[in-house]
């Protein structure tokens, strides 16, 4: 059985409220959480001799997630990754987002779900938040109530994401922590054994817009079916790292997506989800200039992610899966973070 602690993290600029932290806490796992985006600031997990570490990128004080920073553990929203141009049309009305990405819209616009406070709820093992984002809030269309639950048990953290809508909107919500299995502070994940089980991916053009095309894994970089060790197959291919959609299984029921080891301390993540795809990113912008918790510096390489949501840009693209929510109609999303030893 989890338990739930709650404290005061800091107070927003201008009295504009007061961040709460949440602490979850099992015999395997401790997490932080705060209200400030639904944002998972901390992540112990024991190794194989079973000693705790913080496994997650970020910040130990309100400042940091202030300032700009790359998502660091935050919940993105209303719409994840990047839409092409800043723009869509839905019944033949287009909308125009703010543009925060070369030419691109990302994670919401200038200020979206990672910037905003949520209200939150405890639960007997868990946390949720809730907010109302409102119709035209970062030029989307519609009122959209949004629920974000985490819950633990046990070694796994739980993440659930509900929204209803007032007019159709596009929505895909995902969580944006930055894992590193050695521990937050560990200067690269190259020694990260990483498998996702994707038969295709999706390119991007050089702005990092998905081209469109459903791509076969089988013979590329993407093809991480069978575990691979990160940095030995990233000199291999000579790519810069991974910043791509990988295709899941479309279904809403839950399905395996992932798993990452860590040989020298034990510690492995399974991942799994009702989502159809997952954004493999392995922090490629990082340069080492954010100060994080106990003095770290992150540079490029030093965190991975593992956002698991709609396929990125699929508002412009028909043929996938479908991102529009309909009044009437409830997104259901849930991801599971399973933690363990080997």
């Amino acid at each position: 059985m989890a338990a739930v602690t709650r404290s005061v993290f800091g107070e927003l600029p201008d009295g504009a409220g007061t961040v709460e932290k949440f602490q979850l806490r099992s015999e395997r796992l401790r997490v932080d959480i705060i209200s400030l985006g639904c944002t998972v600031t901390a992540l112990e997990v024991k190794d194989r001799d079973g000693r705790f570490s913080d496994v997650v990128l970020g910040f130990a004080e309100l400042e940091g997630y202030l300032k700009k920073h790359p998502y660091f553990g935050a919940v993105v929203g209303r719409v994840a990754n990047r839409i092409a141009k800043g723009t869509f049309t839905i019944d033949e009305k287009e909308y125009k987002l703010a543009i925060n990405n070369g030419p691109n819209s990302l994670h919401g616009g200038l200020k979206g779900f990672d910037k905003v406070l949520w209200t939150p709820k405890v639960l007997p093992n868990g946390i949720q938040f809730s907010r109302i984002s409102p119709d035209g809030e970062e030029s989307y269309p519609g009122e959209l109530k949004v629920w974000v639950t985490y819950t633990l048990d046990g070694g796994q953290l739980i993440v659930n994401y509900k929204a209803q809508t007032s007019s159709t909107t596009p929505v895909s919500l995902t969580n944006h922590s930055y894992f590193n299995l050695a521990g937050h502070g560990s200067p690269n994940i190259y020694d990260h054994e990483v498998c996702i089980d994707a038969e295709a991916y999706l390119p991007v053009d050089d702005n990092l817009i998905t081209t469109g095309k459903v791509e076969p894994v089988q013979g590329t970089a993407f093809d991480l079916r069978n575990p691979v060790e990160l940095g030995r197959h990233i000199t291999k291919f000579q790519i810069n790292g991974f910043d791509h959609n990988f295709c899941l299984k479309d279904t809403q029921e839950k399905h395996f997506c992932a798993r990452v080891y860590h040989p020298p301390t034990g510690r492995k993540l399974e991942v799994y989800t009702t989502q159809p795809g997952v954004q493999f990113y392995t922090a490629n912008f990082l340069d080492g200039t954010l100060k994080g918790k106990g003095g770290a510096v992150y540079p490029k390489h030093s965190g991975f992610c593992l956002e698991t949501q709609n396929w990125p840009d699929a508002v412009n693209k028909p043929h996938f899966p479908r991102v529009l929510l309909h009044p009437g109609e409830e997104y259901n999303h849930t991801t599971w973070f399973n933690f363990s030893v080997a």
